[in-house]
């Protein structure tokens, strides 16, 4: 919270942080359930919804993205549904977070997808703000682009993942 004055009255300004969106974390949770599916079988749309708690209108349009990008295939039909299109152990939380919310990076002079010089910067080799951010963002591609939705679901603690997918 940043409050600030005013006229005579006190204000609050909120910010939130979230380091990935809601889409994104559905769409984490959405394939971890196809994971944990039966071997081949197809998955409703209303089952994951229903199973991980996200609104069904929402889950379509997660899904049709997923499919256009070929994480996913779908099948009609009474027996259809939704099925994962390569091994779990090969689709990484940082693919998904790249298809779902875009650049994976805390400045945009840092992005490897979408680069683009920072509009105040008066130089990338003397910035100490992307010095610090360099690492940070190495260190989360490291960890996202090792981790596969194979290893969220059969971690010994899944819970913890699950929590911090919730």
């Amino acid at each position: 919270m940043f409050p600030y004055v005013s006229g005579e009255r006190i204000v609050c300004v909120c910010r939130r942080f979230e380091m990935i969106t809601q889409k994104a974390k559905y769409a984490l949770r959405a394939l971890s359930a196809l994971a944990q599916g039966e071997a081949g079988e197809p998955m409703m749309i209303s089952d994951i919804a229903a199973q991980q708690k996200i609104p069904k209108k929402f889950l379509e349009q997660i899904l049709l993205d997923l499919k256009h990008q070929g994480i996913v295939i779908s099948r009609r039909g009474k027996q259809g549904g939704y099925l994962l299109r390569k091994p779990a152990n090969e689709i990484t939380f940082g693919e998904i977070l790249r298809i779902i919310d875009g650049p994976i990076a805390p400045l945009p002079c840092l992005s490897i997808t979408a680069y683009r010089r920072c509009d105040d910067c008066d130089g990338e080799q003397t910035c100490e703000i992307r010095h610090v951010f360099a690492k940070v963002a190495d260190a989360t591609r490291k960890v996202l682009f090792s981790t596969t939705i194979a290893d969220a679901v059969t971690l010994p603690d899944n819970a913890e993942v699950a929590r911090l997918l919730a």
